[in-house]
């Protein structure tokens, strides 16, 4: 038990409000900005006004723990102000990140920080090392410098990294940030309905509102609105919800789910999918593309186990990401706002379910190998359209050649995603080799380059891949593989060139002559 002394101390404050008296309490680790809402809340105002306090003589009082404490019969004069209707949000906006900014501030003063993490670090791993510690004692102790570690990060890279300072925990409530109408109805011209069903589409031009408005017209577009008796307004909500939770990271972000999603609308025309799978499965392929990544946090799950993280814990090390985007998808789903498949019956939700996690989970790299082994024994002798297996193996291998499509795209489209692909590789490398963990040679900025980064997956993941569908769908071959096999050619020759050492400069073959 705790003796009085541990008891946190706070302050007590008097307030005059309108002419009615308030007490408010806090603790002396308050922030300005929890002062500030307290007192908006007790005055009955938003937390983005504009609150100042004057004591008895007049003089303003700063708001934050250290200011004078008074009595209740000389409270301070609480004022506020909201804002104007014609203040912009991005003023607002301005402002909270002004105040959040002041705060993180206070907190993520480097030079200090680091001196009093090396000596916490030093003092826990002594412990460590000469205590006789439990068990659960020395796992305490890791946790504790895994921690650490998180903030020596942080502070090196000199920003705060929001991505990592919420928890990566799919138990979080979800719930819509912002409601419709947020965009424009955006009227589609025919030459761009007909060029988002081609895998040539260019991805790069479009606004993220204006991705949400093709989205929406793919999934009118096939049907599946009507199939599933959606509300046009809980569609609109599901992708807003959607689209807050991607996170911000340069490669697995909102893009590249519309980018997913868009080439297997483009497949599902290019094949004629609908002449062989039922509507219900068009639609289970495109929700699963939707949200195959979602609140992917940048780092894989080679990270995730070694690691150790609350995602490889929760999910035993097994598909810990594709676990959580799968459970993200359905916590957006259980929100009536949000679940587009509210009016389903419940043996189709069922399968809905089933097959949108059989999908997500097949985009693990991991079981590459599995699958289209699978695959390839199902197209022997002939491929069985009528058997669900065989039918759910070529939807997973379908996913998985749209996950991983880039290449197919032309070169001006396909080649900015490789950089992306590398900067998210390259932050999770120096995050591994800070923390002392095994760094995998194709992510390492001092081992890879561009070239050697794609030439082998192209060669040996990508075209073997799709020739193997273009077996069920020979439209494949020209439209898909024969793209990826010039761009095999391309970086082959860019890995040539980058290997020939540069020819001798004008100076060098002058002094060259003179020396001779």
């Amino acid at each position: 038990m705790g003796n009085a002394s541990s008891i946190e101390p706070t302050k007590t404050v008097f307030l005059d409000i309108d002419g009615k008296k308030e007490k408010i309490m806090f603790s002396r680790h308050c922030g300005s900005r929890d002062i500030h809402d307290l007192i908006a809340h007790a005055a009955g105002v938003s937390r983005y006004a504009e609150i100042s306090l004057r004591d008895s003589t007049g003089a303003f009082v700063s708001l934050n723990p250290t200011m004078p404490i008074n009595t209740q019969s000389s409270p301070y004069k609480v004022t506020s102000k909201e804002p104007s209707p014609t203040t912009g949000d991005g003023e607002v906006f301005t402002q909270v990140l002004s105040q959040v900014a002041s705060q993180f501030n206070k907190v993520f003063k480097v030079e200090e920080m680091k001196t009093d993490i090396a000596t916490r670090l030093s003092a826990l791993e002594r412990k460590m090392e000469l205590e006789g510690l439990k068990a659960v004692e020395i796992e305490k102790c890791k946790r504790d410098i895994s921690d650490i570690k998180d903030q020596i990060w942080n502070a090196q890279k000199k920003f705060v990294d929001f991505n990592r300072l919420s928890s990566l925990s799919d138990e979080r409530k979800i719930s819509l940030k912002r409601d419709v109408p947020s965009y424009p109805k955006y009227t589609l011209s025919q030459e761009t309905i007909e060029y988002l069903k081609q895998p040539t589409f260019d991805i790069w031009h479009w606004e993220p509102n204006e991705m949400l408005s093709l989205l929406e017209h793919m999934f009118h577009e096939l049907g599946l609105v009507a199939e599933f008796n959606i509300n046009p307004i809980t569609l609109k909500r599901f992708f807003l919800c959607v689209q807050e939770n991607y996170r911000n990271n340069p490669f697995h972000n909102f893009r590249h789910c519309f980018c997913v999603t868009q080439m297997m609308y483009g497949m599902i025309h290019l094949c004629h999918l609908w002449e062989v799978m039922t509507r219900e499965d068009l639609g289970i392929l495109m929700t699963a593309c939707v949200c195959h990544d979602l609140d992917h946090p940048g780092y894989n799950n080679t990270y995730q186990i070694n690691a150790r993280t609350e995602l490889a814990i929760r999910y035993n090390d097994i598909s810990p990401l594709e676990n959580h985007h799968c459970a993200v998808a359905f916590k957006i789903l259980s929100n009536p706002e949000c679940n587009i498949f509210a009016n389903v019956d419940k043996d189709t939700f069922k399968r809905i379910r089933a097959g949108i996690t059989m999908l997500i989970l097949a985009t693990d790299m991991a079981r590459h190998g599995e699958i289209m082994d699978n695959f390839k024994m199902k197209l022997e002798p002939e491929f069985d359209y009528k058997n669900k297996d065989s039918l759910d193996t070529l939807k997973m291998v379908l996913i998985k050649c749209c996950d991983i499509s880039n290449e197919v795209r032309p070169m001006e489209v396909s080649e900015p995603w490789v950089d992306c692909l590398l900067e998210e590789y390259f932050n999770q490398s120096d995050r591994e080799k800070m923390e002392g963990l095994p760094v995998a040679p194709f992510m390492d900025r001092d081992k890879v380059t561009k070239p050697t980064a794609q030439i082998g997956f192209i060669k040996f993941v990508l075209i073997p891949m799709f020739e193997t569908v273009a077996k069920l769908f020979p439209v494949i071959d020209s439209t898909m593989v024969e793209p990826l096999r010039i761009a095999r050619d391309r970086y082959e020759d860019m890995k040539e060139k980058n290997s020939m050492p540069p020819p001798p400069s004008q100076n060098n073959k002058k002094k060259t002559v003179t020396e001779k």
